[in-house]
């Protein structure tokens, strides 16, 4: 694996681990894609770092398992705000 993304997988990590954020969240962050993220962190890191591999695996895990609650919200919030703009027209 070459250095930069040895580096870039560890960045990642760190920052995932730190913040908790998602993966979408991540790879704008990073500027990055999506699928990028996820591999790095799902494929690379394993063979850099087991410990830290699983510290990550266990925020994403959890960041899956609360997906359909975010999504849920994000409807949630798309609909009051379509009401509220009936009500002013």
């Amino acid at each position: 694996m070459q250095e930069y993304i040895e580096k870039r997988v560890l960045e990642i990590s760190n920052y995932i681990i730190e913040s908790g954020s998602t993966v979408r969240q991540t790879a704008g962050v990073f500027g990055v894609s999506k699928s990028t993220v996820h591999k790095d962190v799902t494929e690379r890191l394993p063979l850099l770092n087991d410990i830290i591999a699983a510290r990550v695996r266990h925020i994403l895990d959890n960041n899956k398992a609360e997906r359909h609650l975010r999504g849920g919200e994000a409807t949630k919030r798309k609909y009051l705000g379509l009401r509220e703009e009936e009500g002013l027209s």
